[in-house]
């Protein structure tokens, strides 16, 4: 495991080299397989985790007990579940792993201790943060103004490791479409890939 996935992470203009050096020692190397939780609902979060390979999702439980997916995790990004780190509630979602995965984790305690001593770390959380409400803002619009096809295509483009490696369960409660609905949409690309 390199540092390149806290490099790409924590890239920001403003860092100087000791200030990424301090934040990077306080990353632990941490490795899952696939179908272990790295969050479970009803516990609080007390970390939270830079994927340096491997791909995770989170998911909730619908009213009906259905596995309902929120987001895929894929390498690079940080693996997080924000209000339960940040407010110090009990999560309502779960994250799991769906390959083995190898990650930087960074507990609650060392985060504060940093955010409180680099204030270029508290502008990139800034950064981050805004980032992240406008993908997930980007997302719901999307839902109701894109097409089941255009959606699909979208996660391919953006996340292709999940088409990959995800079940077409997962891939299908996370665009909000049937499980028959998505295969449908995959056969009709591969006949017509140029309609698309």
């Amino acid at each position: 495991m390199t540092h390149k996935s806290l490099e790409i992470c924590y890239d920001f203009p403003f860092f100087m080299k000791e200030e990424l050096d301090e934040i990077f020692k306080a990353h632990e190397k941490r490795s899952f397989q696939k179908g272990d939780f790295i969050l479970e609902e009803g516990k609080t979060a007390n970390e939270y985790y830079i994927l340096d390979s491997g791909l995770a999702r989170s998911f909730v439980n619908d009213f009906n007990g259905n596995e309902v997916t929120t987001h895929f995790f894929v390498e690079n990004e940080v693996i997080i579940e924000v209000l339960s780190m940040f407010q110090r509630v009990p999560s309502q979602e779960n994250i799991v792993c769906i390959t083995d995965c190898e990650c930087w984790k960074l507990d609650y305690d060392t985060f504060q201790e940093l955010f409180h001593k680099i204030p270029n770390l508290r502008e990139w959380g800034r950064a981050w943060m805004s980032k992240e409400l406008f993908d997930y803002k980007q997302r719901s619009v999307e839902m109701f103004t894109l097409s089941a096809t255009r959606r699909y295509l979208n996660l391919l483009e953006q996340k292709s490791k999940v088409i990959q490696f995800a079940p077409l369960k997962q891939i299908a409660s996370y665009l909000g479409v049937t499980d028959t609905s998505l295969s449908r949409i995959r056969k009709e690309l591969v006949s017509h890939p140029r309609k698309n």
